[in-house]
C-alpha cells in the first residue's frame, strides 16, 4: 500500500485537495465616489450641537469568470445637525479576486468576509480623505465585523448570498 504525504512530510487525508485555497486580489478601485456638502459654506463653521452620522455598509459579488469574482464594498455616510444633511458621502469600492482550491460552501465566506476584510482599510481611508478634503474632521470608520454583516444578512434574506455564483471546484 502507498502512502500519501503532502508538501510539509505529514500524512495527506484522503480526499483532500493537494493543493491549499488561495484568495488572489487581483484589482482594487473606485467604482463611484460621491461626496455631497449641501449647506456649504454655512456647513462649514463651527456646529452648536454634535452631528448624527450614519454609516451603512453593504458587501455584494459576483462572478466575472469560473475563478473570478468582482466584490464590492458599498459604504453610505450621512452626516445631519438638527435634521438638516451636513455631508453625504458614498463610495462603491470594488476588487477583482481569483479563489481557487476553495469549495462551494467556503465561497460566502472568502467573497463576502475574507475580500471585504482585505478591502476594508483603503475604503476606510479614502472615505476619510474625502470628508477631510471637503471641509470636515476625517471620519474614520471603526472596524466592521463582516462575518457578522453576512449573518445578518443571510437572516434577512434566505438562501446562499452566492448561489447565482460557479462552482469553485
Amino acid at each position: 500500500m502507498a502512502q500519501t504525504t503532502s508538501g510539509n512530510g505529514q500524512e495527506a487525508t484522503p480526499g483532500a485537495s493537494a493543493e491549499p485555497s488561495q484568495l488572489i486580489i487581483n484589482a482594487q478601485y473606485i467604482k463611484d465616489l460621491s461626496f455631497e456638502n449641501p449647506r456649504a459654506p454655512h456647513s462649514l463653521t463651527q456646529q452648536a450641537t454634535a452631528p448624527t452620522v450614519d454609516i451603512n455598509v453593504d458587501v455584494n459579488a459576483q462572478s466575472v469568470s469560473p475563478e473570478a469574482y468582482e466584490v464590492v464594498l458599498t459604504i453610505k455616510v450621512s452626516a445631519k445637525v438638527n435634521d438638516e444633511a451636513l455631508f453625504l458621502l458614498e463610495l462603491v469600492y470594488g476588487a477583482v479576486v481569483t479563489i481557487r482550491n476553495t469549495s462551494r460552501d467556503q465561497l460566502p465566506p472568502a467573497l463576502l468576509v475574507e475580500t471585504p476584510r482585505l478591502m476594508f482599510p483603503f475604503a476606510r481611508n479614502i472615505v476619510a480623505d474625502a470628508t477631510r478634503d471637503g471641509g470636515f474632521p476625517p471620519l474614520m470608520i471603526n472596524p466592521i465585523d463582516f462575518t457578522d454583516l453576512l449573518r445578518r444578512n443571510a437572516e434577512q434574506t434566505p438562501g446562499t448570498p452566492t448561489s447565482n455564483l460557479p462552482s469553485a471546484e
